[in-house]
């Protein structure tokens, strides 16, 4: 069975995005992003929400495109249209039923893209496995929070910290168990 990993930049305030959606003031370059796509080349399949997946809209991503080429890519929702050769499968079924079998037929781990209220969704239901943040110095004030509702609060625990020197501080956290 494969892990569900969400992997997300968050500011110190607890933000995956800036108002209107903003990410400008997140590192898009140097160590802390070749490691986060190092970590991505591992994962087999994403997945994510209608909001995660039309925010790729802004940066040049096509209704229907996959983003991340070498996974399988799910979107979760019940509003999303795309043309009929689209390369994604949008899932408007059960969650818990899906996840359930994609943890299962993955051919590995499994990248929970963006975040909110799809993340919260996912974490309340208790399919979040392990969470892997890279905290950026800065605050943001408002925006998509990385867990969109706070009423499930699982026990966390740390599995790796890495300071990166320049405020950036890359965490990982498995969820709800202590590491075997």
């Amino acid at each position: 069975m494969h892990p569900i990993i969400y992997d997300v930049a968050v500011s110190v305030d607890g933000f995956i995005s800036g108002p209107a959606e903003d990410i400008s003031r997140f590192a898009h370059d140097g160590p802390v992003v070749d490691d986060y796509r190092q970590r991505l080349s591992a994962y087999a399949t994403a997945i994510m929400g209608r909001a995660t997946y039309e925010f790729g809209y802004r940066f040049g991503l096509e209704p229907g495109q996959n983003p991340y080429t070498h996974m399988k890519t799910y979107v979760f929702s019940k509003s999303l249209k795309c043309p009929p050769d689209a390369q994604i499968d949008i899932v408007s079924d059960p969650v818990e039923q899906v996840i359930a079998d994609l943890k299962e037929t993955s051919d590995g781990p499994i990248y929970l893209c963006g975040g909110g209220a799809f993340g919260s969704a996912l974490l309340s239901l208790g399919l979040i496995n392990l969470i892997r943040l890279k905290r950026a110095p800065i605050l943001l004030g408002d925006g998509v929070r990385l867990f969109h509702d706070k009423t499930c609060a699982p026990e966390l625990f740390c599995t790796r910290t890495k300071d990166y020197g320049n405020g950036y501080v890359y965490q990982e956290f498995r969820v709800g168990k202590p590491d075997p």
